[in-house]
């Protein structure tokens, strides 16, 4: 396939804005980049897919999400709001994940991914939950998400909060899944060992999960999302969340840390000298309320930052634009995390840590890249140059541009009409399943 007449922003080392460019796919991959005029000389018989002056991008990345918390979307928590982050997970995100079934884990997964495809984002890192269908539960998120043709990273929480079985059951699952995503090879799904908070994990578990966890594999955990987590660890254990982490064996250059809110100067040292990365999901925390992370001195000091939506939409243009204003307004200057730093995040920053997970280059639009790809109907009314596109994103696209999303080379979703997904079908399954699943949340109450 080659895609014509676009307005393409290629996103790698040499960050070209071609005006009337093209991009060559064969297989899954990207082949060639360059002028239309050039590439259609040069492959005359390729299939095109124009574009008509359509803006060309990279498909976008998610570094932390949730699947199973679709069905959060309009659940009434019983009595008054709740009060704090604590009562929050306890009043809704423990009782919504105890309430699902492996059918329930499906259908959750797939209106996610629905999403994904409709807003342009190709690469997501989840971060899955189900107390009551732990057995298989990843198994089942990867058969979405092979259906619907993205490519995600994949593990199950492991806390304490539900016993000790249920504990050593999500070790197993994490286990099963890495095991499988090693023999199956590929870079559609990968396998991290997931663990759920700092707070909600013992010493001894943490230990067990250390010791059960394959070599070359990184955790994937909340930590120091909100006071509490750093007042049980410092009540408890004598240490701060991070430093805690960092002697149980949880950081490195492979794990990934949620949020890293409640972090002082010598957290935020360990989190760089570990080489750990890091994912910023600014409108989860302004809902939660539970604060601002020090996201421009991490970048600053060379961070691996990323950019996730903990849940939130698959628009990461959203999350782009939120956190490129949160941080300005909490910190009372303008110049603070400017566009340049949002596109080293989202864009830069992300596509490192999917290109670890998955072992391919992604994540550009350059020769040897897996060929995901963006389409977007934004026609700038003033010019886009390589140096200005970061605000042209900022101000002038949103998910809802997109018209076309291609992944590993297949176009999934046509002049913004789904290919290989029967949306209104998965749709209609999710509405069904809800009342049970909501009844049985007003019973985990």
């Amino acid at each position: 396939m080659l895609i014509t007449h676009g307005c393409v922003v290629t996103f790698d080392e040499t960050g070209q804005v071609l005006g009337d460019g093209a991009v060559l796919i064969e297989g899954d991959r990207i082949t060639a980049v360059g002028s239309t005029a050039d590439l259609i000389a040069q492959h005359p018989n390729a299939e095109r897919l124009d574009v008509a002056g359509k803006l060309v991008l990279p498909g976008n990345i998610c570094a932390h999400t949730h699947f199973y918390g679709a069905y959060a979307r309009g659940l009434a928590i019983p009595g008054p709001a709740p009060r704090d982050f604590p009562e929050i997970l306890a009043r809704l995100w423990w009782a919504l994940d105890k309430a699902l079934t492996l059918d329930d884990v499906y259908c959750s997964a797939m209106v996610c991914l629905v999403d994904a495809v409709r807003r342009g984002t190709t690469t997501l890192v989840d971060h899955h939950a189900s107390p009551n269908a732990i057995d298989g539960s990843l198994d089942v998120i990867a058969d979405a998400v092979r259906q619907a043709g993205l490519r995600a990273g994949l593990c199950y929480e492991v806390t304490d909060r539900d016993g000790p079985e249920r504990a050593e059951a999500g070790i197993r699952e994490n286990v099963r899944f890495i095991e499988r995503c090693r023999r199956e090879g590929g870079a559609q799904l990968a396998g991290l060992f997931g663990l759920h908070a700092a707070l909600t994990l013992s010493d001894a578990t943490l230990d067990r999960c250390r010791t059960a966890k394959p070599d070359d594999v990184g955790f994937h955990i909340h930590a120091a999302e909100g006071a509490a987590d750093q007042e049980r660890s410092l009540g408890e254990y004598g240490l701060r969340t991070i430093d805690r982490l960092d002697r149980l064996g949880v950081l490195g250059p492979r794990s990934i840390v949620a949020h890293a809110i409640r972090v002082d100067a010598w957290e935020m040292a360990r989190l760089r000298e570990t080489d750990t990365w890091v994912s910023h999901q600014p409108r989860s925390n302004m809902n939660n309320a539970v604060g601002v992370a020090d996201i421009p001195t991490m970048l600053r000091g060379g961070m691996k930052v990323c950019l996730g939506n903990d849940g939130f939409s698959n628009d990461m243009f959203q999350e782009m634009k939120t956190a490129y204003l949160l941080h300005k307004v909490y910190h009372d200057d303008p110049r603070v995390m400017g566009g340049y730093d949002i596109v080293q995040m989202a864009v830069h920053n992300n596509r490192s840590l999917a290109e670890q997970l998955f072992g391919a280059p992604l994540g550009r639009l350059a020769p040897g890249a897996l060929a995901d790809v963006m389409v977007l109907d934004y026609y700038p009314f003033t010019p886009l140059t390589p140096g200005n596109v970061p605000w042209h994103l900022l101000f002038g696209v949103d998910g809802s541009n997109v018209t076309h999303t291609i992944a590993s080379g297949k176009l999934l979703m046509r002049d913004r009409q789904l290919l290989f997904l029967d949306e209104r079908e998965i749709m209609a399954k999710a509405l069904e399943r809800a009342p049970g699943v909501w009844a049985r949340f007003e019973r985990n109450q």
